[in-house]
């Protein structure tokens, strides 16, 4: 990214692979980037293009080379960093951009150009955004439609379509809450991931000889899993309705229950669940009061659980290392309602009386080798309080 190049490079002639106007209404469902048709709008076209003004922060004036000459950086990076946030290709003809497309990436650059990030940060950080925001805003937008399908009767398209007349009324207040849970959410992993990191290191010493293969991570963390049972063929008997009701009622129920436990809730693939906590005690009791929840509900079925003590490494939003992989090979070997974790992990909750510790008959895990699995059971005290 040459952000210090004061001219863009005009004769960069990367060809595009088309030149679509209609790539962005296909993408964003906007309204397309070329010039509007003459004569009166419909009323629907009229509310989809209020809408798109308010959010872009204006009109579409500005074709992709003006905003980069705006920036003062060439084309190529400038598309860099616009595929990094997830954008579409637009063509070089596409009147696509605001004034606040200009402001945003100027506000990225200079953060370079100042050195407060490097370009491979700058871009890392830009697609963290993008990749993060896209997702929050698929979500929140197929709530909105549910919300809508259910509380006022009318059909799905029906509430597609209405989407845009009603969410005028909610931009400013669900924009507030974004910027709040932010500022949150970044003190939280200031303190997980920086200001405690070096104390999880140490309380992981215990029970370690130094050579095994997660010892050169940076974090230590109690990763678990959760795994609904027959899953696959409660959703083959099921319709679209029903299985997005498990589906919510399972992720809700586990981001509850990892968030009252004080543990973050990595991401959800189908029937599993994949969390960290910051100390062993804090992913047991994570762990026992999942499996729990699962065998009390009465929709849900019971779900397999297992839970590893040790260091991990954290890199785009996910979490990697033979600790993440032993949890995962140790909840398919868990029974339905039960909760198994390893020789190392028992090791470090031994001594806490709200845990009892069963070992298990040895398991031979692909790729670790003969495991010695112990199945963790609640001892003293009430556990988790969920509301």
């Amino acid at each position: 990214m040459s952000v210090d190049e004061q001219e863009p490079e005009y004769m960069d002639h990367e060809p595009d692979a088309v030149s679509e106007p209609s790539v962005d209404q296909a993408v964003t469902g906007a309204l397309p980037v070329v010039s509007a048709p003459t004569g009166a709008l419909s009323a629907e076209r009229v509310a989809i293009k209020a809408l798109e003004s308010r959010l872009l922060g204006g009109e579409r004036k500005l074709r992709r080379r003006e905003v980069a000459a705006g920036a003062g950086v060439s084309l190529l990076s400038a598309r860099k960093l616009w595929r990094a946030l997830g954008f579409p290709n637009f063509g070089d003809q596409d009147v696509a951009f605001t004034e606040r497309d200009l402001a945003a990436l100027s506000t990225i650059l200079d953060l370079v150009r100042a050195g407060k990030l490097t370009e491979e940060a700058a871009i890392s950080v830009t697609r963290a955004i993008g990749q993060m925001t896209d997702r929050m805003v698929v979500w929140q937008v197929e709530a909105l439609i549910e919300d809508m399908v259910v509380q006022q009767g009318i059909p799905d398209a029906v509430a597609r379509k209405q989407l845009v007349n009603e969410l005028p009324n909610l931009v400013d207040a669900m924009e507030e809450i974004l910027l709040y849970s932010w500022r949150r959410q970044m003190n939280a992993g200031v303190q997980r991931l920086a200001v405690r990191a070096e104390a999880g290191l140490q309380a992981s010493e215990a029970g370690r000889e130094g050579d095994e293969d997660d010892a050169p991570l940076p974090l230590a963390r109690a990763v678990g899993f959760a795994d609904l049972v027959s899953y696959t063929s409660l959703s083959r008997r099921m319709n679209e309705k029903t299985l997005a009701q498990l589906v919510q009622r399972f992720e809700n129920k586990c981001a509850e229950i990892i968030s009252i436990g004080g543990g973050r809730l990595v991401k959800t693939v189908g029937d599993e669940v994949l969390y960290i906590a910051e100390t062993p005690a804090a992913g047991a009791e994570i762990s026992l009061a999942l499996a729990q929840a699962f065998t009390e509900d009465e929709i849900l079925p019971e779900a397999r659980v297992a839970m590893v003590w040790g260091r991990i490494l954290s890199r785009l939003g996910d979490i990697y290392g033979p600790t993440v992989n032993l949890a995962a090979r140790l909840t398919a070997l868990a029974e339905p309602g039960t909760v198994l974790v390893d020789e190392m992990t028992a090791g470090a909750l031994g001594q806490d009386e709200r845990f009892v510790l069963v070992p298990q008959r040895a398991e031979n895990v692909r790729g670790f080798g003969e495991i010695l699995p112990v199945r963790l059971e609640r001892g003293l005290g009430k556990g988790l309080v969920l509301d």
